[in-house]
């Protein structure tokens, strides 16, 4: 849902987005749109924090069982005293969802390959705890119509971590992941997976039925715990131009290009801010300092958007972008992805 919008029609929104993926969160959306009582009290906080990931993973912190009826929602927001509110006021929708490499790593090897197999300098916009700055510590399986398409890292134990996609169009599937040289998020707030507490939250945000996606996120945490990433503490409206730059300072030659890239997260910007990123972005590009992956909802960079064509269908919901050029249509988790250009 978009974070500023109306609470009822954000909400129905929320409902349909999750129809076939969460029975829970379907009916717990809907019931909110339907319930006055609480479309008020979701009403009393600031706009962005209204979002429903982050009220239900607020209310889930504090007890509420899920998978389980919207009147134990109901009743602990009508009931709350202070506390719930207290966890949306503070926490935020840090998902970190690492399955969305599965439909990103596609587009870095575009860049990787166009820089003869270079490896990659990463800088992740919205990192969280980092968990998607790994794209070569995982193996990957592709299923298209003409069959299923391997990719892993040298050395890959075969029962090592694997992401899989679906995947229509002419997608250009690497052999093996990209290479990456250097590793660097910004983040307002970087979440430290040796923290039981903030790593309990990450795991809070993942949605009640998917335990494939829990999983993952503990193999994630695995994965980042024996190489920590660079995560600097910054707003991505006014110091990731700067970080970029002393990135780009530092990449030698052999190290490859710099890329930035940032999913389901220029979506919690207001509209300008959104318009002023992505400008920000294009000349970034354009002066040759980085390339740049986007994977944000429709609304979210116009500017990215009006080069695709219509989506196929509702389980693709992302555009993904390459130096501000549309390239798929993408499932907000990585579960599948239809491809329909190239960029440049």
């Amino acid at each position: 849902m978009e974070p500023y919008q109306d609470v009822r029609a954000g909400y129905l929104e929320f409902a349909a987005y999750a129809e076939g993926e969460s029975p829970c969160f379907e009916e717990w959306a809907r019931g909110v749109a339907d319930d006055a009582d609480v479309v008020a009290w979701l009403e009393r906080l600031p706009p962005l924090k209204r979002q429903p990931n982050l009220v239900f993973a607020a209310a889930r912190h504090h007890g509420v069982p899920a998978p389980g009826p919207y009147a134990g929602l109901r009743a602990a927001l009508l009931g709350d005293g202070g506390e719930i509110r207290a966890t949306i006021s503070t926490r935020a929708t840090q998902t970190n969802e690492v399955g969305r490499l599965a439909t990103l790593v596609p587009a870095l090897s575009v860049i990787s390959s166009a820089a003869g197999e270079a490896p990659l300098t990463l800088v992740e916009a919205g990192a969280s705890a980092g968990l998607c700055l790994y794209p070569d510590r995982w193996a990957y399986t592709w299923r298209t119509a003409e069959g299923e398409v391997h990719a892993a890292p040298p050395g890959h134990p075969a029962d090592g971590p694997r992401l899989s996609c679906e995947v229509t169009g002419p997608a250009p599937l690497p052999g093996r992941p990209p290479r990456v040289a250097a590793r660097h998020g910004l983040d307002l707030s970087p979440v430290d997976v040796t923290d039981d507490d903030q790593l309990g939250w990450l795991s809070t945000l993942v949605w009640p039925e998917h335990e494939d996606r829990r999983e993952r996120l503990s193999e994630a945490v695995r994965v980042l715990r024996r190489e920590p990433p660079r995560l600097v503490a910054g707003d991505l409206r006014g110091d990731l131009a700067g970080l970029v730059g002393l990135v780009e300072q530092v990449a030698t030659t052999a190290e490859g290009p710099v890329v930035v890239f940032h999913s389901a997260v220029v979506a919690y910007l207001d509209e300008p801010d959104r318009r002023a990123f992505a400008a920000t972005m294009a000349e970034l590009v354009a002066a040759g300092t980085c390339h740049w992956v986007s994977n944000e909802g429709p609304n979210v960079v116009p500017e990215v958007t009006a080069s695709a064509p219509p989506a196929v269908d509702r389980s693709t919901d992302f555009v993904l972008g390459v130096d501000g050029r549309a390239v798929a249509w993408t499932h907000g988790h990585g579960r599948s992805m239809h491809w329909f250009g190239t960029a440049g």
